[in-house]
């Protein structure tokens, strides 16, 4: 599949898109985008999980166990899938393929392995693996950390939205599966959860 197909161009929508919300840049604007692009960074794993374990022994009715569980094998199955995709496809980064002057770059260029993203992958693996039967401020916090750190990779020049796009669905599948194959494996444990 090459950027010029009609499942990852969609008409030249994908840039279109991807050029509108591009242009929205203030300083106040970028700065949040560039703070949110570096939490949604798949190197925080370690701070988060440890966060989620904390929470989850201290309030499990806010965030059950197997919340924490889902989200550590699924970190370990996204990024297997999202480097393998990563490495076959080598889509260029907006700032390669398009014109240098059509896409303003906010922070570091980037030029190689557009799809999918990674950032967009941690950031709905997260909300989405963690925030099933949990509180709902909980569930609030996480969706939102999860948009606003998609949002970022289009505003900063970094990805294409169906970068973004499939980076979620990669995440939300995963979750899923695991998802279901938890409850198969632990039915007992599944319906008490779901009580």
């Amino acid at each position: 599949m090459s950027p010029d197909n009609p499942l990852y161009a969609w008409g030249g929508l994908n840039r279109l898109l991807f050029l509108w919300i591009n242009g929205f840049h203030s300083a106040y604007w970028d700065a949040l985008m560039l703070t949110m692009t570096a939490l949604g960074d798949h190197a925080n794993y370690p701070i988060y999980m440890a966060l989620a374990l904390l929470l989850s022994a201290g309030r499990p009715l806010w965030l059950p166990g197997s919340n924490v569980l889902i989200f550590g094998v699924g970190y370990v199955l996204t990024g297997w899938i999202v480097t393998q995709i990563k490495l076959l496809l080598n889509f260029p980064r907006p700032l390669l393929a398009l014109d240098s002057h059509w896409v303003q770059v906010v922070g570091r260029p980037e030029f190689h392995h557009s799809f999918p993203s990674g950032h967009a992958t941690f950031a709905v693996l997260l909300a989405a693996s963690l925030s099933y039967q949990s509180a709902r401020p909980l569930r609030w916090l996480l969706w939102g950390f999860a948009l606003l750190v998609c949002l970022s990779r289009p505003v900063l020049g970094a990805h294409f939205p169906v970068d973004v796009l499939g980076g979620a669905l990669i995440a939300c599948l995963t979750v899923y599966s695991l998802r279901r194959l938890h409850k198969r494996m632990f039915p007992a444990k599944a319906k008490t959860e779901n009580e």
